[in-house]
């Protein structure tokens, strides 16, 4: 990538738009053209929830686009997997940094201005690059139930209620878990707070006897919410997994309600509500629970692997790839016994490097965004961000119990008890368990074949049979004759037809 000498100095272009992007507030991935300055300037949101990727072709051509398959349509654009990448995104279990699965594709970081110009040949070049927010975990040595989560609850309905203002239907998704039934249970509160009508529900699930289906039937029963609801059918993995790789750019086949749930409310409404971001915020998976276990797990992942960028992920990145602000690989290291050494740091790196962006949101904005929905997320809120990022970790995590600070503001609501005290559960599994074991029963004597076909993720790839099979979808759908025109080709033939 070319850049001018002082694109990372204080003095560069970029830092000329901190102050207006600051006043900021909202979600968004921009590319903006300054035709006095001859200037493009690109930037993302605080949290990276609206994504921004761009690549560079061989004659210096910049690219920008909110998904990879968009780069397709250029000449010379070719489509390949970015081993590396690949690799830890099979280990963490999400990417890192600004990488994407693509090799020579990365986003433009969170929080983050670019400033582009043409050279003297008219090739791309970077002139600047500048940070204009920062997110701080630093827990608070005390924290009063009684004081304190009137406030916590507070900051979210506050969030929720900016994010009800809408010119267009909005509704919420809910799937009967703790975090999304937050959101609806204030949402007469934050309705009468600004105005807006009260929000309905939307909510989907393998069957009516779902765990997470009667939940939510519960919520909006109590809270009397409108509640629509719906049940997939039987084939429903075999027909949508195609749509989930396809929009997803992802490896990931558990979340396939996405797909029919935003298809589902993009009926109805333009915006929805949802509940990510609680749980990195407030130390809902169960891994916070076991760091010792969960640093085992990635570090075992990579040194079986034996692939010859494992070291030097864990040790230094800089000795085989751009690294730094602007690059693929931002952070010069992520050795798992140094970045999950304890619960601050966990929840600090999974903010920065990939959980919640590159994960989470990503997935949720694309598969939303796929039907025309945008999706809004009220837990990342600056005040309740603020809020949560000083709470004590013992008020996160203690022993086996999860999110207290935020049960204990659940409790103030008038959400029934069993959702206040409802456990964390994984939400494809756990919305869809039945389909995705008949699936995987079905698929899973392929997926030792179909892993051997990545000899140098082979190894990672056999622990891992889900990802074998959504990684042969992956390259199926978007490597495969340079990832053009197989999008409507049924799951079979796109996991068997690699000619």
């Amino acid at each position: 990538m070319r850049r001018t000498p002082g694109a990372s100095d204080y003095s560069n272009p970029a830092n000329a738009h901190v102050e207006w992007v600051s006043q900021l507030d909202g979600i968004w991935g921009f590319a903006l053209w300054d035709s006095k300055r001859q200037e493009l300037i690109l930037c993302r949101d605080p949290l990276g929830v609206k994504p921004l990727l761009r690549t560079l072709t061989p004659s210096g051509e910049l690219l920008v686009a909110s998904e990879a398959k968009a780069f397709r349509a250029h000449p010379d654009y070719v489509s390949k997997i970015d081993e590396n990448a690949m690799l830890a995104r099979l280990a963490f279990e999400y990417p890192l940094d600004e990488t994407t699965l693509f090799e020579g594709v990365s986003q433009v970081a969170p929080a983050t201005i670019e400033t582009w110009a043409l050279d003297s040949e008219g090739r791309a070049t970077l002139t600047g690059v500048a940070t204009y927010s920062t997110e701080r975990i630093v827990p608070g040595d005390t924290w009063n139930p009684e004081l304190d989560a009137p406030v916590l609850l507070e900051s979210l309905c506050s969030s929720i209620g900016d994010r009800l203002m809408s010119d267009v239907p909005l509704g919420i998704i809910l799937s009967g878990g703790l975090d999304s039934s937050m959101v609806a249970g204030l949402a007469h509160k934050a309705s009468a707070q600004t105005g807006q009508p009260v929000p309905e529900c939307w909510t989907v699930a393998e069957d009516e006897d779902n765990p997470d289906f009667r939940a939510a039937e519960d919520v909006c029963s109590v809270l009397d919410l409108g509640h629509h609801t719906s049940t997939l059918d039987d084939d429903c993995f075999w027909r949508t997994l195609p749509s989930l790789s396809w929009y997803g750019e992802d490896l990931d086949i558990s979340v396939l309600f996405f797909q029919p749930l935003f298809e589902k409310m993009s009926s109805a409404v333009t915006v929805g509500l949802c509940g990510q971001g609680a749980d990195e915020l407030h130390g809902g998976y169960p891994r916070y629970r076991n760091l010792v276990g969960h640093q085992e797990l990635i570090s075992s992942r990579l040194s079986a692997s034996r692939h010859p960028f494992a070291e030097h992920l864990v040790n230094d990145i800089s000795a085989v790839e751009e690294q730094g602000l602007a690059q693929p690989w931002r952070a010069q290291k992520h050795n798992p016994a140094e970045v999950f050494s304890d619960l601050t740091s966990t929840l600090q790196f999974e903010m920065d490097h990939g959980q919640l962006t590159n994960f989470q949101l990503r997935l949720v904005d694309r598969h939303s965004m796929a039907h025309g929905l945008e999706v809004r997320v009220p837990f990342l809120g600056a005040a309740h961000r603020q809020a949560s990022n000083t709470i004590p970790n013992d008020w996160k995590i203690r022993g086996q119990q999860e999110k207290l600070a935020l049960r204990a503001a659940a409790a103030l609501t008038d959400l029934p008890k069993s959702i206040v005290n409802r456990p964390k559960l994984p939400a494809g599994s756990a919305t869809t368990p039945t389909l995705l074991d008949e699936l995987m029963t079905e698929l899973k004597p392929h997926a030792r074949e179909w892993a051997a076909s990545y000899p140098r993720l082979e190894r990672i790839l056999k622990t891992q049979p889900d990802m074998a099979i959504g990684l042969r979808l992956f390259e199926s759908l978007h490597i495969i004759d340079g990832g053009l025109g197989r999008e409507n080709k049924g799951l079979w033939d796109l996991l068997e037809d690699f000619s």
